[in-house]
């Protein structure tokens, strides 16, 4: 309504819109905590015909989502001009209401997704957060490296979203449904093999689709190279939003399916040869995922010890992360989805505050670039961050937490997220992928080290802090932005003293899929 009403449009300033932008999903996250009383209802509801199932787990994840969403949209800079020494604050995107319109549509569409109950639902709410997500990697359109970036992700998208919608065909041309939860029935009661496997061929091209969405290897090529053209503040979202959505999503389809093959071993007795061979099948799912955690645990660690770049490492970095998240996800046992659950959480936090620091140190290094250039200009190098602990030691040291948690080190969060998928990985017979994991985690610390070691000895005089420069203008870290990387700092390096608010609440989450 404000970019097609003009009067609207020159009285409302693009920062203002940010922060409206950001009350309406911090204000969406507490309607969808109230507006259906799920609890009373025990295993969901269904709505809209039964396109979507709104449960505890949805309703929880939403908020969850609506969260992050808001505190990724408010952390941009502040461009201050001195001028008649007076101070004006402004805006240096261009396009700050299409971005800020853009977050909300992807974060619709993620919301969507994780209550999706049919495959149709299903499609259109993966490409609502997808076409968003294409649109915002191409935003800055003066960039030729964002430009570059977006086609990039559109193509290899769109390729995913053709094997999205080839195995939803396969699954509705062998049963006539596109219902979930009679898809998940039909399995259980059907005596034909051809029927189950050519369900299980269908999700096996659906998980496969996803897979490629959330750059699991060895359908990760994409990434890097996306997430390292990008602008930070586009990477943010691209490293976190649609990978929450979309293993949830996964989660829910695959505890499903197998709950129904947990049936069908029980029944093995009574239907003869039938469940053997369906089970067969349906096994064939969890096999997908694990081959694609191994792959992700060993490529995400063996090729990012090579980086130079330091968006490239952190993307190679989420692949080895995705890689323990696949793993808890095929061992599917109520601890191990315990783990699932809570390692998403530590990853979207412990992402979030290294993004949202590597933008801060960006608007620090780059004052004079983001004027003359017009874009924003991130930081690309790791080698660009030394010396920065004898700069700015407050940025510096956050950074390290940041990093050290994502190595898994002890008593931070990510330390704890990984013990619990390795040892759910032990309890259940999982020998071989503890050990793979237990090896990569090793060895992935080095390149964390490594940054921690340019960060911390190595100095750089050519290192400009925050000033007046050449232009009497300077870009300044908001409020909002350094109120959320301290907050998240403290949290992670803070988490063991009470952990029992999370670990419950992560514990709750993972009985309730499978108490109904």
């Amino acid at each position: 309504m404000v970019m097609a009403i003009s009067s609207l449009k020159t009285k409302i300033t693009p920062i203002l819109f940010q922060r409206l932008s950001s009350i309406i999903l911090i204000y969406a996250g507490a309607l969808s905590l109230n507006a259906l009383y799920i609890q009373s209802i025990g295993s969901g509801i269904g709505i809209y015909s039964g396109l979507f199932h709104v449960t505890f787990i949805s309703q929880l994840l939403d908020i969850f989502i609506y969260i992050i969403g808001a505190a990724i949209l408010i952390a941009r800079p502040l461009i201050v001009n001195y001028t008649n020494s007076s101070i004006i604050e402004e805006n240096n995107y261009k396009n700050s209401i299409e971005y800020c319109l853009l977050i909300m549509f992807s974060t619709l569409g993620a919301s969507l997704l994780i209550s999706s109950s049919n495959l149709i639902s299903m499609y259109l709410s993966i490409e609502l957060q997808s076409f968003a997500i294409y649109i915002l990697s191409t935003l800055y359109r003066n960039s030729e490296s964002a430009t570059n970036a977006g086609l990039k992700y559109f193509l290899l998208g769109s390729l995913a979203s053709c094997f999205i919608l080839l195995g939803s065909g396969l699954i509705y041309t062998f049963t006539g449904l596109t219902n979930l939860e009679s898809i998940y029935n039909l399995i259980s009661v059907t005596g034909s093999s051809q029927i189950t496997q050519g369900i299980a061929l269908g999700f096996i091209f659906i998980f496969s689709g996803f897979l490629l969405k959330i750059a699991a290897a060895p359908l990760h090529n994409w990434a890097p190279d996306v997430y390292d053209e990008s602008p930070t503040i586009v990477t943010i979202w691209l490293t976190i939003m649609p990978k929450i959505s979309i293993l949830i999503f996964i989660l829910e389809i695959f505890t499903q399916i197998t709950s129904v093959n947990t049936i069908l071993v029980n029944l093995d007795s009574m239907v003869g040869g039938f469940a053997i061979i369906n089970t067969i099948g349906l096994n064939s799912i969890k096999n997908l995922l694990l081959i694609s955690s191994l792959f992700s645990l060993i490529i995400g660690t063996v090729v990012g010890l090579a980086q130079t770049k330091i968006k490239r490492l952190l993307a190679y970095s989420t692949i080895s992360h995705i890689g323990f998240i696949l793993l808890a996800l095929a061992i599917n046992s109520e601890q191990s989805i315990d783990s699932f659950i809570f390692y998403i959480i530590q990853y979207t936090l412990t992402n979030l505050n290294t993004f949202l620091i590597l933008l801060a140190i960006g608007y620090i290094i780059n004052n004079n670039n983001i004027f003359n250039k017009g874009s924003e200009k991130d930081i690309k190098y790791i080698s660009e961050l030394k010396g920065l602990f004898f700069s700015n030691p407050i940025l510096s040291i956050s950074l390290t937490i940041c990093l050290l948690s994502m190595a898994g080190t002890p008593p931070l969060l990510g330390f704890f997220s990984k013990q619990f998928v390795l040892y759910s990985a032990i309890e259940s017979g999982y020998y071989f992928m503890a050990i793979s994991g237990i090896l990569v985690s090793i060895i992935s610390a080095s390149y964390y080290l490594r940054i921690i070691r340019i960060l911390h000895t190595e100095v750089n005089n050519s290192f400009k802090a925050v000033g007046h420069n050449e232009t009497n203008t300077t870009v300044g870290i908001s409020n909002i932005h350094s109120l959320l990387m301290s907050s998240l700092t403290l949290l992670i390096l803070f988490f063991v003293l009470r952990p029992s608010i999370l670990l419950k609440s992560t514990q709750l989450l993972s009985l309730t899929l499978y108490s109904y």
